[in-house]
Protein backbone atom coordinates (compact mmCIF):
# COMPACT_ATOMS: atom_id res chain seq x y z
CA UNK A 1 0.00 0.00 0.00
CA UNK A 2 2.94 2.39 1.32
CA UNK A 3 4.94 1.50 -2.25
CA UNK A 4 1.53 2.05 -4.45
CA UNK A 5 1.55 5.65 -2.82
CA UNK A 6 4.58 6.57 -3.45
CA UNK A 7 4.43 5.85 -6.92
CA UNK A 8 0.99 7.39 -7.24
CA UNK A 9 2.38 10.50 -5.63
CA UNK A 10 5.87 10.24 -8.03
CA UNK A 11 3.42 10.36 -11.41
CA UNK A 12 1.38 13.38 -10.09
CA UNK A 13 5.32 15.22 -9.72
CA UNK A 14 5.83 13.89 -13.46
CA UNK A 15 2.64 15.15 -14.46
CA UNK A 16 2.68 18.24 -13.05
CA UNK A 17 6.16 19.02 -14.30
CA UNK A 18 5.38 17.91 -17.67
CA UNK A 19 2.12 20.14 -17.45
CA UNK A 20 5.05 22.97 -16.62
CA UNK A 21 7.16 22.29 -19.37
CA UNK A 22 4.52 22.04 -22.09
CA UNK A 23 3.54 25.49 -20.66
CA UNK A 24 7.06 26.83 -20.69
CA UNK A 25 7.23 25.07 -23.97
CA UNK A 26 4.40 27.32 -25.48
CA UNK A 27 5.91 30.43 -23.83
CA UNK A 28 9.28 29.51 -25.27
CA UNK A 29 7.79 28.79 -28.56
CA UNK A 30 6.77 32.61 -28.96
CA UNK A 31 9.42 34.17 -26.73
CA UNK A 32 11.10 35.56 -29.90
CA UNK A 33 7.94 36.94 -30.92
CA UNK A 34 9.76 40.35 -31.02
CA UNK A 35 12.25 38.93 -33.72
CA UNK A 36 9.27 37.52 -35.75
CA UNK A 37 7.78 40.49 -36.14
CA UNK A 38 10.34 42.19 -37.41
CA UNK A 39 11.62 39.59 -39.44
CA UNK A 40 8.49 40.27 -40.83
CA UNK A 41 7.94 44.38 -41.00
CA UNK A 42 10.84 45.28 -40.74
CA UNK A 43 9.41 47.53 -38.29
CA UNK A 44 11.95 48.15 -35.50
CA UNK A 45 9.17 48.83 -33.00
CA UNK A 46 8.48 44.98 -33.21
CA UNK A 47 11.96 44.28 -32.22
CA UNK A 48 10.48 45.13 -28.10
CA UNK A 49 7.09 43.53 -28.12
CA UNK A 50 6.57 40.40 -26.26
CA UNK A 51 3.69 37.47 -24.91
CA UNK A 52 3.31 38.53 -22.11
CA UNK A 53 2.95 42.31 -22.18
CA UNK A 54 0.88 41.57 -25.71
CA UNK A 55 -2.13 38.58 -23.40
CA UNK A 56 -3.79 41.75 -21.97
CA UNK A 57 -4.09 43.60 -25.05
CA UNK A 58 -5.39 40.91 -27.17
CA UNK A 59 -7.82 39.69 -24.23
CA UNK A 60 -9.37 43.40 -23.97
CA UNK A 61 -9.68 43.38 -27.84
CA UNK A 62 -11.13 40.24 -28.35
CA UNK A 63 -13.93 41.13 -25.40
CA UNK A 64 -14.32 44.36 -27.39
CA UNK A 65 -14.67 42.94 -30.67
CA UNK A 66 -17.59 40.14 -29.61
CA UNK A 67 -20.42 41.76 -30.23
CA UNK A 68 -19.17 42.39 -33.75
CA UNK A 69 -18.83 38.73 -34.54
CA UNK A 70 -21.10 36.09 -36.22
CA UNK A 71 -19.88 33.20 -34.27
CA UNK A 72 -18.00 34.94 -30.85
CA UNK A 73 -18.08 31.32 -28.61
CA UNK A 74 -16.52 29.46 -31.35
CA UNK A 75 -13.59 32.38 -31.62
CA UNK A 76 -13.24 32.54 -27.86
CA UNK A 77 -12.85 28.83 -27.24
CA UNK A 78 -10.23 28.77 -30.23
CA UNK A 79 -8.19 31.26 -28.75
CA UNK A 80 -8.81 30.14 -25.25
CA UNK A 81 -7.53 26.10 -26.19
CA UNK A 82 -4.42 28.21 -27.78
CA UNK A 83 -3.54 30.29 -24.52
CA UNK A 84 -4.26 33.49 -26.49
CA UNK A 85 -1.48 32.90 -28.95
CA UNK A 86 -1.92 35.30 -32.20
CA UNK A 87 -1.62 32.25 -34.59
CA UNK A 88 -2.60 33.67 -37.43
CA UNK A 89 -0.14 36.79 -37.36
CA UNK A 90 2.46 34.88 -35.92
CA UNK A 91 2.17 31.59 -38.21
CA UNK A 92 0.09 33.46 -41.67
CA UNK A 93 1.14 36.77 -42.11
CA UNK A 94 5.00 35.76 -43.24
CA UNK A 95 3.90 32.95 -45.81
CA UNK A 96 1.21 35.22 -47.40
CA UNK A 97 -2.00 33.63 -46.25
CA UNK A 98 -3.66 37.03 -44.64
CA UNK A 99 -2.32 38.72 -48.26
CA UNK A 100 -4.15 35.90 -50.04
CA UNK A 101 -7.42 36.11 -47.57
CA UNK A 102 -7.19 39.98 -47.87
CA UNK A 103 -7.64 39.75 -51.86
CA UNK A 104 -10.67 37.15 -51.17
CA UNK A 105 -12.26 39.46 -49.38
CA UNK A 106 -11.64 42.18 -51.23
CA UNK A 107 -13.22 40.00 -54.53
CA UNK A 108 -15.80 38.57 -52.67
CA UNK A 109 -18.44 40.15 -54.81
CA UNK A 110 -17.57 37.99 -57.58
CA UNK A 111 -19.80 35.16 -55.41
CA UNK A 112 -22.29 37.56 -55.22
CA UNK A 113 -21.17 38.94 -51.78
CA UNK A 114 -20.61 42.22 -51.06
CA UNK A 115 -17.34 42.55 -49.58
CA UNK A 116 -18.64 44.96 -46.80
CA UNK A 117 -19.67 42.01 -45.76
CA UNK A 118 -16.77 40.94 -44.41
CA UNK A 119 -15.23 44.32 -43.72
CA UNK A 120 -12.56 43.78 -46.31
CA UNK A 121 -11.26 47.64 -46.83
CA UNK A 122 -10.50 47.87 -43.32
CA UNK A 123 -9.08 44.72 -43.13
CA UNK A 124 -7.23 45.58 -46.10
CA UNK A 125 -6.04 48.90 -44.83
CA UNK A 126 -4.96 47.16 -41.19
CA UNK A 127 -3.15 44.27 -42.53
CA UNK A 128 -1.20 46.84 -45.29
CA UNK A 129 0.33 48.50 -41.86
CA UNK A 130 2.45 45.54 -41.57
CA UNK A 131 4.01 45.84 -44.58
CA UNK A 132 4.87 49.41 -43.96
CA UNK A 133 7.97 49.74 -41.79
CA UNK A 134 6.88 53.06 -41.00
CA UNK A 135 2.94 52.73 -40.47
CA UNK A 136 3.37 51.35 -36.87
CA UNK A 137 4.80 53.95 -34.69
CA UNK A 138 5.05 53.07 -30.91
CA UNK A 139 5.08 49.96 -28.98
CA UNK A 140 1.57 50.33 -27.75
CA UNK A 141 0.38 50.78 -31.21
CA UNK A 142 2.14 47.47 -32.44
CA UNK A 143 0.12 45.44 -30.14
CA UNK A 144 -3.20 47.15 -30.13
CA UNK A 145 -2.86 46.71 -34.26
CA UNK A 146 -1.28 42.89 -33.65
CA UNK A 147 -4.37 42.19 -31.70
CA UNK A 148 -6.99 43.81 -34.15
CA UNK A 149 -5.54 42.29 -36.83
CA UNK A 150 -5.99 38.60 -35.19
CA UNK A 151 -9.36 38.95 -34.23
CA UNK A 152 -10.07 40.76 -37.84
CA UNK A 153 -8.54 37.76 -39.08
CA UNK A 154 -10.30 35.22 -37.34
CA UNK A 155 -13.77 36.19 -37.78
CA UNK A 156 -13.56 37.38 -41.40
CA UNK A 157 -11.87 33.96 -42.28
CA UNK A 158 -14.25 32.48 -40.60
CA UNK A 159 -17.39 34.31 -42.25
CA UNK A 160 -15.87 34.47 -45.59
CA UNK A 161 -15.31 30.49 -45.41
CA UNK A 162 -19.04 29.69 -43.99
CA UNK A 163 -20.68 32.03 -46.53
CA UNK A 164 -18.72 29.65 -49.25
CA UNK A 165 -19.38 26.05 -48.23
CA UNK A 166 -22.83 26.90 -46.59
CA UNK A 167 -24.49 30.30 -47.67
CA UNK A 168 -24.51 33.52 -46.03
CA UNK A 169 -28.65 32.67 -44.85
CA UNK A 170 -30.43 30.11 -43.09
CA UNK A 171 -33.24 29.79 -45.87
CA UNK A 172 -35.06 28.13 -42.18
CA UNK A 173 -34.54 31.59 -40.44
CA UNK A 174 -36.04 33.73 -43.35
CA UNK A 175 -38.73 31.84 -44.97
CA UNK A 176 -41.81 31.01 -43.23
CA UNK A 177 -42.99 27.96 -45.27
CA UNK A 178 -39.09 26.24 -46.08
CA UNK A 179 -39.01 22.72 -44.73
CA UNK A 180 -35.99 21.25 -46.44
CA UNK A 181 -33.01 19.95 -44.11
CA UNK A 182 -30.20 22.20 -44.81
CA UNK A 183 -26.93 22.05 -43.21
CA UNK A 184 -25.24 24.85 -41.77
CA UNK A 185 -22.09 24.78 -40.04
CA UNK A 186 -21.58 23.93 -36.49
CA UNK A 187 -18.91 24.30 -33.95
CA UNK A 188 -16.42 21.27 -34.87
CA UNK A 189 -16.71 22.43 -38.82
CA UNK A 190 -15.84 26.15 -37.58
CA UNK A 191 -12.84 25.15 -35.46
CA UNK A 192 -11.48 22.86 -38.04
CA UNK A 193 -11.30 26.10 -40.79
CA UNK A 194 -9.80 28.11 -37.71
CA UNK A 195 -7.07 25.18 -37.65
CA UNK A 196 -6.36 24.94 -41.63
CA UNK A 197 -2.64 24.61 -41.81
CA UNK A 198 -2.33 26.45 -45.34
CA UNK A 199 -5.19 29.28 -45.50
CA UNK A 200 -5.23 30.23 -48.88
CA UNK A 201 -4.41 26.28 -49.88
CA UNK A 202 -8.23 26.22 -48.27
CA UNK A 203 -9.52 29.24 -49.75
CA UNK A 204 -8.55 28.20 -53.40
CA UNK A 205 -10.31 24.99 -52.40
CA UNK A 206 -13.81 25.93 -51.61
CA UNK A 207 -14.54 28.17 -54.66
CA UNK A 208 -17.26 26.29 -55.45
CA UNK A 209 -17.38 23.81 -58.23
CA UNK A 210 -20.98 23.33 -59.75
CA UNK A 211 -21.04 24.09 -63.21
CA UNK A 212 -24.14 26.01 -62.63
CA UNK A 213 -22.95 28.28 -59.77
CA UNK A 214 -20.20 29.01 -62.88
CA UNK A 215 -21.88 29.56 -64.67
CA UNK A 216 -24.25 32.31 -62.97
CA UNK A 217 -21.25 33.58 -61.58
CA UNK A 218 -19.85 34.08 -64.97
CA UNK A 219 -23.07 36.12 -66.07
CA UNK A 220 -22.03 37.86 -63.18
CA UNK A 221 -19.01 39.29 -64.27
CA UNK A 222 -20.38 39.63 -67.55
CA UNK A 223 -22.78 42.03 -66.81
CA UNK A 224 -25.45 40.18 -68.60
CA UNK A 225 -29.16 41.29 -68.74
CA UNK A 226 -32.26 39.38 -68.97
CA UNK A 227 -34.96 39.82 -71.53
CA UNK A 228 -37.60 42.57 -69.92
CA UNK A 229 -35.14 42.99 -66.76
CA UNK A 230 -32.71 46.24 -66.15
CA UNK A 231 -29.06 44.90 -65.94
CA UNK A 232 -29.71 45.64 -62.19
CA UNK A 233 -32.28 43.43 -61.79
CA UNK A 234 -30.50 41.07 -63.87
CA UNK A 235 -27.71 41.10 -61.42
CA UNK A 236 -29.57 40.94 -58.57
CA UNK A 237 -31.37 37.81 -59.63
CA UNK A 238 -28.33 35.99 -60.15
CA UNK A 239 -26.86 36.97 -56.33
CA UNK A 240 -29.97 35.36 -55.08
CA UNK A 241 -29.40 32.22 -57.06
CA UNK A 242 -25.87 31.97 -56.37
CA UNK A 243 -26.73 32.24 -52.66
CA UNK A 244 -29.21 29.14 -53.50
CA UNK A 245 -26.24 27.33 -55.18
CA UNK A 246 -24.13 27.53 -51.97
CA UNK A 247 -26.70 26.16 -49.49
CA UNK A 248 -25.98 22.75 -48.32
CA UNK A 249 -29.65 21.23 -49.35
CA UNK A 250 -29.13 19.63 -52.62
CA UNK A 251 -30.76 16.12 -53.87
CA UNK A 252 -27.35 13.48 -52.71
CA UNK A 253 -29.52 10.38 -53.62
CA UNK A 254 -29.31 8.71 -57.37
CA UNK A 255 -33.05 8.69 -57.84
CA UNK A 256 -35.15 11.96 -57.12
CA UNK A 257 -38.19 13.79 -58.14
CA UNK A 258 -37.74 17.52 -58.11
CA UNK A 259 -39.83 20.25 -58.84
CA UNK A 260 -38.95 23.79 -59.04
CA UNK A 261 -41.94 26.15 -58.25
CA UNK A 262 -40.78 29.33 -60.64
CA UNK A 263 -40.44 26.49 -63.56
CA UNK A 264 -43.58 24.95 -63.25
CA UNK A 265 -42.00 21.66 -63.99
CA UNK A 266 -41.39 18.02 -62.53
CA UNK A 267 -37.84 16.41 -63.44
CA UNK A 268 -38.10 12.86 -62.90
CA UNK A 269 -33.76 12.04 -62.01
CA UNK A 270 -31.63 9.16 -62.15
CA UNK A 271 -28.20 9.28 -62.08
CA UNK A 272 -27.86 12.81 -63.18
CA UNK A 273 -30.03 13.05 -66.20
CA UNK A 274 -34.28 13.63 -66.15
CA UNK A 275 -36.03 10.61 -67.74
CA UNK A 276 -39.34 12.21 -67.49
CA UNK A 277 -40.14 15.87 -67.36
CA UNK A 278 -43.39 17.63 -67.63
CA UNK A 279 -45.22 21.03 -66.74
CA UNK A 280 -47.11 21.21 -63.15
CA UNK A 281 -49.27 23.71 -61.60
CA UNK A 282 -48.02 25.35 -57.81
CA UNK A 283 -50.58 26.95 -55.54
CA UNK A 284 -50.95 30.29 -56.08
CA UNK A 285 -48.81 33.03 -54.82
CA UNK A 286 -48.64 36.56 -53.84
CA UNK A 287 -46.18 38.19 -57.11
CA UNK A 288 -48.58 35.99 -59.60
CA UNK A 289 -48.26 39.06 -61.77
CA UNK A 290 -44.60 39.42 -61.22
CA UNK A 291 -45.69 43.17 -59.87
CA UNK A 292 -43.60 43.67 -57.43
CA UNK A 293 -39.64 42.74 -58.16
CA UNK A 294 -35.80 43.16 -57.33
CA UNK A 295 -35.68 46.78 -58.88
CA UNK A 296 -36.28 48.49 -55.66
CA UNK A 297 -36.64 46.23 -52.04
CA UNK A 298 -36.84 48.39 -48.68
CA UNK A 299 -36.15 46.93 -44.87
CA UNK A 300 -40.16 45.16 -45.02
CA UNK A 301 -38.75 43.13 -48.00
CA UNK A 302 -36.86 40.86 -45.67
CA UNK A 303 -40.06 39.98 -43.73
CA UNK A 304 -41.67 36.66 -45.52
CA UNK A 305 -45.82 37.10 -45.84
CA UNK A 306 -46.75 34.00 -47.39
CA UNK A 307 -49.50 34.02 -49.44
CA UNK A 308 -52.16 31.28 -47.96
CA UNK A 309 -51.81 29.10 -51.17
CA UNK A 310 -48.52 29.37 -51.41
CA UNK A 311 -46.77 25.56 -52.45
CA UNK A 312 -44.03 25.24 -49.60
CA UNK A 313 -40.52 24.04 -49.89
CA UNK A 314 -39.66 20.87 -48.86
CA UNK A 315 -37.44 17.44 -49.06
CA UNK A 316 -39.32 14.12 -48.69
CA UNK A 317 -40.04 10.76 -49.16
CA UNK A 318 -42.88 9.69 -51.56
CA UNK A 319 -44.40 6.10 -49.93
CA UNK A 320 -47.62 5.22 -51.96
CA UNK A 321 -49.65 6.19 -54.63
CA UNK A 322 -53.64 6.48 -53.79
CA UNK A 323 -55.53 5.56 -57.02
CA UNK A 324 -58.95 6.72 -57.88
CA UNK A 325 -58.76 8.93 -53.87
CA UNK A 326 -61.05 10.16 -51.76
CA UNK A 327 -60.67 13.94 -51.63
CA UNK A 328 -60.90 15.14 -48.03
CA UNK A 329 -61.84 18.68 -48.65
CA UNK A 330 -59.73 21.30 -46.72
CA UNK A 331 -61.56 23.13 -43.85
CA UNK A 332 -60.47 26.65 -45.78
CA UNK A 333 -61.48 25.29 -49.15
CA UNK A 334 -65.01 24.45 -47.96
CA UNK A 335 -65.42 27.65 -45.89
CA UNK A 336 -64.04 29.86 -48.54
CA UNK A 337 -65.26 28.13 -51.42
CA UNK A 338 -67.05 25.23 -51.32
CA UNK A 339 -70.27 25.90 -49.08
CA UNK A 340 -70.41 29.64 -51.18
CA UNK A 341 -71.33 27.27 -54.37
CA UNK A 342 -74.07 25.24 -51.94
CA UNK A 343 -75.66 28.36 -51.17
CA UNK A 344 -75.56 29.46 -54.91
CA UNK A 345 -76.76 26.78 -56.02
CA UNK A 346 -78.44 23.66 -53.82
CA UNK A 347 -77.55 20.95 -56.22
CA UNK A 348 -73.89 21.59 -56.57
CA UNK A 349 -72.54 19.61 -53.95
CA UNK A 350 -74.36 16.22 -55.13
CA UNK A 351 -73.54 16.88 -58.64
CA UNK A 352 -70.09 17.47 -57.35
CA UNK A 353 -69.83 14.07 -55.77
CA UNK A 354 -69.49 15.78 -52.48
CA UNK A 355 -70.75 13.96 -49.36
CA UNK A 356 -70.97 15.33 -46.01
CA UNK A 357 -70.72 14.34 -42.92
CA UNK A 358 -71.46 14.98 -39.42
CA UNK A 359 -69.01 13.49 -37.16
CA UNK A 360 -69.09 10.05 -38.39
CA UNK A 361 -72.44 10.26 -39.86
CA UNK A 362 -73.42 10.84 -43.60
CA UNK A 363 -75.84 13.50 -44.05
CA UNK A 364 -78.55 11.89 -47.10
CA UNK A 365 -80.41 15.46 -47.90
CA UNK A 366 -78.16 18.51 -48.37
CA UNK A 367 -80.00 20.43 -50.50
CA UNK A 368 -82.04 21.83 -47.26
CA UNK A 369 -79.21 23.07 -45.39
CA UNK A 370 -78.29 26.72 -45.10
CA UNK A 371 -74.93 26.76 -44.51
CA UNK A 372 -74.58 30.53 -43.32
CA UNK A 373 -76.05 29.65 -40.19
CA UNK A 374 -73.72 26.70 -39.47
CA UNK A 375 -71.04 25.80 -37.91
CA UNK A 376 -68.37 24.32 -40.37
CA UNK A 377 -66.46 22.96 -38.15
CA UNK A 378 -68.95 20.57 -37.11
CA UNK A 379 -69.10 18.92 -40.79
CA UNK A 380 -66.34 17.56 -43.17
CA UNK A 381 -66.58 17.49 -46.89
CA UNK A 382 -65.28 14.39 -48.81
CA UNK A 383 -65.52 14.11 -52.77
CA UNK A 384 -66.13 10.73 -53.55
CA UNK A 385 -63.82 9.18 -57.07
CA UNK A 386 -64.56 10.10 -60.10
CA UNK A 387 -63.60 11.99 -63.45
CA UNK A 388 -64.43 15.08 -61.83
CA UNK A 389 -62.63 14.76 -58.77
CA UNK A 390 -60.20 17.51 -58.02
CA UNK A 391 -57.28 15.08 -57.30
CA UNK A 392 -58.32 13.30 -60.75
CA UNK A 393 -57.26 9.88 -60.70
CA UNK A 394 -54.14 9.48 -58.44
CA UNK A 395 -52.55 11.11 -55.82
CA UNK A 396 -48.69 10.46 -54.53
CA UNK A 397 -47.80 11.18 -50.73
CA UNK A 398 -45.04 11.85 -49.30
CA UNK A 399 -44.90 13.05 -45.16
CA UNK A 400 -44.64 16.83 -44.79
CA UNK A 401 -46.05 19.60 -42.35
CA UNK A 402 -48.50 21.29 -44.67
CA UNK A 403 -50.49 18.17 -46.16
CA UNK A 404 -49.01 18.55 -49.75
CA UNK A 405 -48.91 16.01 -52.63
CA UNK A 406 -48.49 15.50 -56.10
CA UNK A 407 -51.67 14.63 -58.11
CA UNK A 408 -53.79 14.59 -60.84
CA UNK A 409 -56.69 16.86 -61.95
CA UNK A 410 -59.73 16.62 -64.42
CA UNK A 411 -58.74 20.91 -64.99
CA UNK A 412 -56.05 20.15 -68.07
CA UNK A 413 -56.45 23.81 -69.75
CA UNK A 414 -54.07 25.15 -66.62
CA UNK A 415 -51.39 23.34 -67.84
CA UNK A 416 -51.87 25.29 -71.35
CA UNK A 417 -51.20 28.74 -69.37
CA UNK A 418 -47.58 30.15 -69.00
CA UNK A 419 -48.33 31.23 -65.28
CA UNK A 420 -49.61 28.03 -63.92
CA UNK A 421 -49.42 29.44 -60.05
CA UNK A 422 -53.16 28.45 -60.10
CA UNK A 423 -53.56 25.43 -57.30
CA UNK A 424 -54.59 25.33 -53.23
CA UNK A 425 -51.18 24.80 -52.51
CA UNK A 426 -50.78 21.54 -54.04
CA UNK A 427 -48.64 20.48 -57.33
CA UNK A 428 -50.92 19.14 -59.95
CA UNK A 429 -49.10 16.92 -62.73
CA UNK A 430 -49.39 17.27 -66.39
CA UNK A 431 -48.86 13.52 -66.80
CA UNK A 432 -49.61 11.47 -63.62
CA UNK A 433 -49.54 7.87 -64.96
CA UNK A 434 -46.27 8.86 -67.00
CA UNK A 435 -44.93 10.13 -63.62
CA UNK A 436 -46.04 6.61 -61.86
CA UNK A 437 -44.40 4.68 -64.17
CA UNK A 438 -41.46 6.41 -63.77
CA UNK A 439 -41.15 6.38 -60.03
CA UNK A 440 -42.69 2.21 -59.41
CA UNK A 441 -41.25 0.86 -62.92
CA UNK A 442 -42.57 -2.07 -65.00
CA UNK A 443 -44.56 -4.30 -63.07
CA UNK A 444 -47.86 -5.58 -61.15
CA UNK A 445 -48.06 -2.81 -59.49
CA UNK A 446 -47.74 -0.01 -62.07
CA UNK A 447 -50.04 -3.07 -64.70
CA UNK A 448 -52.18 -2.42 -61.55
CA UNK A 449 -52.72 1.71 -62.01
CA UNK A 450 -52.80 1.72 -65.44
CA UNK A 451 -56.01 -0.76 -64.77
CA UNK A 452 -57.69 1.00 -61.56
CA UNK A 453 -56.97 4.67 -62.96
CA UNK A 454 -59.16 3.70 -66.55
CA UNK A 455 -62.27 2.18 -64.69
CA UNK A 456 -65.45 3.75 -65.08
CA UNK A 457 -66.41 3.06 -61.20
CA UNK A 458 -63.23 3.32 -59.50
CA UNK A 459 -62.88 2.49 -55.39
CA UNK A 460 -60.08 3.87 -53.68
CA UNK A 461 -57.14 1.91 -53.49
CA UNK A 462 -53.44 2.60 -52.09
CA UNK A 463 -50.16 1.15 -53.46
CA UNK A 464 -47.08 1.38 -51.94
CA UNK A 465 -44.34 2.24 -53.48
CA UNK A 466 -41.30 -0.99 -52.60
CA UNK A 467 -38.43 1.84 -52.33
CA UNK A 468 -39.76 5.35 -51.26
CA UNK A 469 -38.73 8.03 -54.09
CA UNK A 470 -37.02 10.70 -52.49
CA UNK A 471 -38.88 14.26 -53.77
CA UNK A 472 -37.82 17.99 -53.28
CA UNK A 473 -39.94 21.14 -54.26
CA UNK A 474 -37.59 24.16 -54.24
CA UNK A 475 -37.77 27.36 -55.51
CA UNK A 476 -35.07 28.50 -58.11
CA UNK A 477 -35.44 31.64 -60.41
CA UNK A 478 -32.54 31.69 -62.60
CA UNK A 479 -30.06 28.71 -63.96
CA UNK A 480 -28.28 27.16 -66.79
CA UNK A 481 -29.69 24.85 -69.18
CA UNK A 482 -28.10 21.50 -70.81
CA UNK A 483 -26.86 24.04 -73.55
CA UNK A 484 -25.56 26.40 -71.26
CA UNK A 485 -28.61 29.11 -71.78
CA UNK A 486 -29.15 31.52 -68.74
CA UNK A 487 -33.05 30.88 -68.03
CA UNK A 488 -34.80 33.42 -65.74
CA UNK A 489 -38.24 33.17 -64.26
CA UNK A 490 -40.80 35.40 -62.83
CA UNK A 491 -40.37 35.25 -58.98
CA UNK A 492 -43.77 34.28 -58.24
CA UNK A 493 -44.05 34.21 -54.31
CA UNK A 494 -41.16 37.32 -54.25
CA UNK A 495 -39.14 34.90 -52.19
CA UNK A 496 -36.04 36.38 -54.75
CA UNK A 497 -37.37 39.57 -52.41
CA UNK A 498 -37.06 38.53 -49.07
CA UNK A 499 -33.49 36.86 -50.06
CA UNK A 500 -32.49 39.78 -51.32
CA UNK A 501 -33.18 41.96 -48.18
CA UNK A 502 -31.71 39.94 -46.34
CA UNK A 503 -28.70 40.05 -48.30
CA UNK A 504 -28.50 43.66 -48.40
CA UNK A 505 -29.24 43.40 -44.00
CA UNK A 506 -25.26 41.48 -43.99
CA UNK A 507 -23.99 44.49 -46.26
CA UNK A 508 -25.36 47.62 -44.15
CA UNK A 509 -24.72 46.02 -40.56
Amino acid sequence: MRNYKRNTYGLLILFSAFLLTLGACKKKARSDMGKQMYDVTKNKIFKNITPDDFDPVFQKVLTDEKAKMNNPQVIADFYQEHDNDPVFVMDHLKNGDLKALGAYLSRSGEHGLDPKIFNAEAYNSLLNKFYDKKAIKTTDEAYQDMARLEVMTANAYLNYANALQYGLISPRRIYARYYTKTIRPDSSTMKRVLKVGNIKTFLDSIQPKNPQYLALQKALAQGVQAPGMSKEETQRELIVNLERLRWKNKPSETKYVIVNIPDYRLDVMDNGNSVINMKVCVGEGRNKDNQNNLTEYDESDKVDRPFSRETPQLNSMIYEAQVNPIWNIPQSIVSKEIVKHAEDDPYYLANNNIEVYRGDKKIEDTEGIDWSNENLSNYSFKQKPGDDNSLGKIKFLFPNKSSVYLHDTPAKAAFNQTMRAVSHGCVRLEKPVDFAHAIFGDGPKFSMIQKLTSEDAPNPTDIALNKKVPVYITYVTCWADQNGALQFRPDVYGLDIVLYGHLQKYATA
